[in-house]
């Protein structure tokens, strides 16, 4: 009986002993096979063709990126990979609702103004895995140094949708989904705007000079720009029949063009609208006789130009070109829900309002 118990109690060891190893088996072949699929993710690439048609391979994951096109950090923020970012210029740093939203982006790396001339040895020590560039210089200069690059840039609403896609997919994660619910918004205000001007006649559209900036009340923007299209949509025309964005013209070319409204850029438009109100010079055009003179809406970026808030620009404007087809629209509320939405951020009424003036927080 006893060497029976102990033949049973041997037994029992031994099963126990099988079960264990095979247990212990199955915890080290799940690990490595957890480690292979985490370094298999790491490791796995795919690869993007850039606005230069370079074709870029990435990893999978990117963590670390260098931004040196400032309109493009908008669109990072946007699509939350804001904290992705070790690189920025100084110009975004300087850009007052930006930092209210982001207040980090005052901690990144800026070794530039406008990101135009690139610092290799800068960019070296915050050791980004893509550098994101908007020229083809930019881009060539990043690549001799070792680096990826990707190079972006957009000049229409099309460019737009395809650089926040192009942007999604360097970020990954919830990144491509939050650009699909944008490109979805965007075109639901091209659709709105379009309903209510489509069938406008060419006289029932007044003319539009947009100014690009402040600075400069020479510099305007033509055709075949974001500009011009947002024009179109919102019922108005361009006074500036040549192509491009950034002319320079000669005051007696504005006087000629004549426009019935004027729009000013940029954040420093205020004092810029006040000068032309009181300069003689600018007195025998319509836009100035009728007060019809703007300053254009400033977020996290310029509504007017390179910017996800162009979504915004396309109804403001339609507010200010054809204020009796847009009364319908409460524009501080789409711009509360715009920025809930992609920017994580409830805005006051009172800070709604100071970004439809263009003014920044207080």
């Amino acid at each position: 009986m006893l060497n029976w118990t102990f033949s049973v109690g041997e037994e029992m060891k031994r099963i126990v002993y099988v079960l264990l190893t095979l247990v212990m088996s199955l915890v080290l072949i799940t690990g490595c096979g957890t480690e292979n699929a985490s370094q298999g993710t790491k490791q796995e690439a795919h690869t993007i063709t850039d606005i230069g048609g370079a074709q870029v391979q990435l990893p999978t994951e990117v963590k670390r990126i260098a931004d040196l096109w400032p309109a493009n950090n908008q669109v990072v923020l946007m699509l939350g990979g804001a904290d992705k970012l070790v690189a920025t210029t100084q110009y975004v740093q300087t850009l007052p609702w930006f930092s209210h939203i982001y207040p980090k982006i005052k901690d990144i790396s800026a070794p530039d103004r406008f990101g135009f001339d690139v610092q290799l040895e800068e960019l070296q020590k915050v050791k980004p895995e893509v550098i994101i560039v908007n020229s083809k210089k930019q881009a060539e200069q990043v690549r001799q140094g070792g680096f990826t690059a990707v190079q972006m840039e957009f000049t229409d609403y099309k460019g737009l949708r395809d650089v926040v896609t192009m942007t999604a997919d360097i970020l990954g994660g919830k990144a491509p989904g939050i650009a699909k619910e944008y490109i979805t918004y965007l075109d639901k205000n091209i659709g709105i705007a379009e309903s209510k001007t489509k069938s406008l006649s060419d006289v029932e559209r007044p003319t539009v000079m947009h100014i690009a900036s402040g600075e400069n009340l020479l510099k305007v923007d033509g055709t075949k720009t974001i500009i011009d299209e947002w024009i179109r949509y919102a019922g108005g025309k361009n006074a500036i029949e040549q192509k491009g964005r950034g002319l320079t013209l000669t005051m007696e070319e504005i006087i000629k063009a004549n426009p019935d409204i004027i729009i000013v850029g940029d954040v420093n438009s205020k004092a810029a609208i006040e000068k032309i109100m009181n300069d003689p010079q600018w007195s025998g055009i319509k836009a100035v006789q009728t007060g019809r003179v703007y300053s254009n809406p400033v977020g996290t970026f310029k509504w007017d130009r390179y910017s996800a808030e162009s979504a915004l620009q396309i109804l403001w404007a339609g507010q200010i070109i054809q204020p009796q087809l847009f009364n319908d629209i409460d524009l501080a509320k789409e711009t509360k829900s715009f920025y809930k939405t992609f920017l994580h951020y409830d805005l006051s009424d009172a800070e709604a309002q100071r970004i439809i003036a263009g003014e920044g927080p207080q």
